[in-house]
């Protein structure tokens, strides 16, 4: 009824733009250029004013004071590490990070100091120099504990040696070949000298001694006193205690040694310092040419004041008229107030983005960890690797040297079994099978998700009810996870209808019913049947609330809807109605306040215009 006056209008409206740029295109063009001429030249004042600001000499001298403590506190970190390796048998730890770290807090401030001083040379370093950081914390942090197990050991081989002598000398009544008791004696005395040297200069050699004097003490040991006997085992648990602690503590000294934070800070000092400098040689150079600038943007601009006022009074007429033609074009813009159904069409594919993501986070989770587990055992492997290689190249050589040949030996031979003994390999396995089972998951749920969408066939298809229930069904789950769905499939036939249009009834009623349900209890029942040789039904019930009688009138209705304002549209029902409607079919609501709802749907096989859904 309205499509001519819509036509007249906008004939109107071309007819009046037309005049209007015209009439003074040129006018208009000149404008736009002196606009974005004045743009361009104030854009290059700001730069000229933000380049020739100086240096922040406050700022400068807490980021440097910043860097100096963080090289104070790594220095502070090294001596300990070296002290405790020194007073190794003097029950000292080794100095990790302080309970009260500063380091976090200093690296925070460099961050924000970066920022706000806008220092590239900064923000390219500060990540590295936290890395480095963080890897010599946790190297210091393990040192640590491996160093106080030494040394926990140590004091307790000290007091092994003096209990000894005092558990010898109470077998000396007992056992007759004292000469026995003697060796057990200078043999424990022996292992605690060597357990001390070991200790502080842990080579080979000297744990083999260890080995060898340990194993000496436990053969003089057989046939001794039962009190003897135990205090020698205390004794030989304690030294293996060592044996196993000493050299992760030397290998973690070896590696702090090698971390790189102190000389990260050094390079990032220097860098700094020459940045200020060229900052506050480049602020001077670009301080004069604001000056010279600013001078000629004055004349520039008055004489553009003089331009504008000349336009001021075209454009105020030209406001009026666009005034009058946007309130035409209102006009007829609510007229087209029809199209806001496409909101419930949005609001369904919010569900179906909901329960998607819902679905997915889970799978998703497996493939994550496993990765990231998998990537946590990969430096493990490459170690394996790379001291197998080592080995190899040893044993290709001509004349290796024994010593260095068995050393790398022993190293393999401990990475392989520690590979033996966590499952290494079978862990990895199970890990890739997590992965993979994740991603299956999340193909299904992307393949019903297709199913649903049918994007992939043309609108007006042959399609199975059964199958659009179950994918609407997978869309929803999040909103049925309280509730107990009954699935009542009956072997139907195919009908020619549009999936889509279908699948967004049934995701919509199901939505519903569910919302409608106690979470405690709930129960929602999907039935499917054959009426006649021309029609099927679906049946989408639930054990809720029900409807009121008094609004039971009104629930096709457009904007219809009882839920609270920016809850709903109000145009679910009524979008549903009017599909299966063009499907040639019909919906039935039987509802009784506080035991449920059911909805029918009654579809024909065929529709009586198949083209009309297209």
């Amino acid at each position: 009824m309205k499509k001519p006056e819509l036509q007249i209008n906008l004939s109107s409206l071309k007819i009046g733009a037309a005049t209007l740029f015209g009439g003074g295109l040129r006018r208009n063009l000149r404008m736009l250029g002196m606009a974005a001429a004045a743009a361009a030249l104030i854009g290059l004042l700001g730069f000229l004013y933000l380049r020739s600001q100086g240096v922040d000499y406050h700022q400068q001298s807490e980021i440097l004071g910043y860097l100096r403590e963080l090289r104070e506190i790594d220095g502070r970190w090294d001596i300990g590490v070296l002290r405790s390796r020194i007073e190794v048998a003097a029950g000292r730890e080794s100095a990790a990070a302080p309970q009260n770290n500063r380091v976090p807090d200093l690296l925070q401030r460099l961050k924000t100091a970066a920022t706000e001083v806008n220092s590239p040379v900064l923000e390219r370093g500060l990540p590295e120099l936290t890395r480095a950081f963080e890897q010599k914390t946790e190297l210091l942090n393990r040192h640590r504990t491996a160093a106080a197990t030494v040394s926990s050991a140590l004091t307790k081989i000290v007091e092994f040696d003096t209990e000894v002598a005092g558990l010898v000398r109470g077998a000396w009544q007992v056992v007759p070949q004292r000469e026995r008791l003697v060796a057990v004696e200078s043999t424990a005395a022996l292992l605690f000298a060597h357990v001390m040297r070991y200790a502080a200069d842990p080579t080979e050699e000297e744990r083999k001694n260890v080995e060898t004097f340990a194993a000496d003490l436990r053969q003089a040991g057989n046939g001794m006193p039962q009190v003897l006997r135990e205090g020698l085992a205390r004794m030989d648990a304690t030294v293996q205690q060592v044996l196993g602690a000493k050299p992760m503590e030397d290998e973690l000294f070896r590696r702090i040694a090698l971390a790189s934070a102190g000389p990260r800070i050094d390079s990032l000092t220097d860098a700094f310092s020459a940045e200020t400098a060229e900052t506050q040689i480049n602020s001077e150079r670009y301080r004069i040419y604001l000056i010279a600038y600013a001078g000629a943007m004055l004349i520039l601009i008055g004489w553009l004041l003089s331009k504008l006022a000349l336009s001021y009074r075209l454009l105020e007429s030209r406001v009026e008229e666009r005034t009058r033609e946007l309130s035409d074009a209102l006009t007829q813009l609510k007229e087209s107030e029809a199209q806001l159904i496409q909101t419930e069409k949005m609001s369904s594919l919010g569900q179906m983005v909901a329960g998607i993501a819902h679905e997915i986070n889970t799978p998703l989770a497996y493939v994550k960890n496993s990765l990231g587990s998998v990537a946590a055992k990969l430096p493990e492997v490459k170690k394996l690797i790379v001291e197998t290689n080592k080995l190899l190249k040893l044993m290709e050589a001509g004349s290796p040297d024994p010593a260095t040949l068995q050393a790398q030996y022993l190293s393999v031979r401990e990475l392989v079994n520690h590979f033996a003994e966590q499952q290494v390999l079978a862990e990895l396995g199970q890990l890739a099978g997590d992965g993979l089972y994740g991603i299956d998951q999340i193909s299904e749920i992307v393949l019903n998700l297709k199913n649903f969408s049918r994007l992939d066939r043309s609108k007006v298809s042959s399609f199975n009810l059964n199958e659009g229930l179950q994918s609407a069904l997978l869309l929803a789950k999040h909103e049925l996870k309280h509730l107990k769905v009954n699935k009542q499939f009956s072997d139907i036939p195919a009908i020619t209808c549009s999936p889509s249009q279908l699948n967004q009834v049934f995701l919509n009623l199901i939505n519903n019913a569910a919302q409608a349900t106690d979470a405690t209890g709930g129960e929602i029942t999907l039935r499917t049947r054959t009426v006649d040789d021309t029609h099927v039904a679906v049946e989408i019930a639930d054990n809720g609330k029900g409807i009121p009688p008094e609004i039971m009138s009104k629930i096709f209705d457009p904007f219809f809807t009882t839920k609270p304002v920016g809850k709903g549209t109000g145009l679910g029902l009524s979008i549903s109605y009017k599909i299966v409607e063009q499907h040639g079919g019909r919906i039935n609501v039987d509802s009784t306040v506080g035991k449920g709802t059911t909805f029918t749907i009654l579809l024909p096989l065929v529709p009586p215009e198949p083209e009309a859904l297209q």
